[in-house]
């Protein structure tokens, strides 16, 4: 088991910066890919960016690519996610994920375990 415990949301006006944190405690964080989802009001859970289990690797979500940067620190058990030029659109409740089988993946269903989430709001 894996519990993930997000923090850093919040409200900040366009063009401005947030970082998020994802906490995990339980099974060793570094046998986990890492990921970040987003879901709006009304809308569908969305992929955001995802890490490999060694940081070496990430890939991004076209909608966020050259502004958001994904990171982890596997000795503090932690990844983040730096949030840049900040649109309304980023708008959502954001969730980190761990994934224990798959890399970079982005479709929710391979991620085994969730955090509760943490809401950013970006005002216009």
């Amino acid at each position: 088991q894996v519990q993930l415990v997000e923090s850093g949301g919040g409200l900040v006006q366009t063009g401005g910066s947030l970082r998020l944190s994802c906490a995990a405690s339980g099974r060793p964080f570094k046998d986990y890919a890492m990921g970040w989802f987003r879901q709006a009001p009304g809308k569908e859970r969305e992929f955001v960016a995802t890490i490999s289990w060694s940081g070496g690797s990430t890939y991004y979500a076209d909608s966020v690519k050259g502004r958001f940067t994904i990171s982890r620190d596997n000795a503090k058990n932690t990844v983040y996610l730096q949030m840049n030029s900040l649109k309304p659109e980023d708008t959502a409740v954001y969730c980190c994920a761990a994934d224990a089988h798959t890399i970079l993946s982005t479709t929710p269903d391979d991620y085994d375990y969730w955090g509760q989430g943490t809401q950013v709001t970006v005002s216009s």
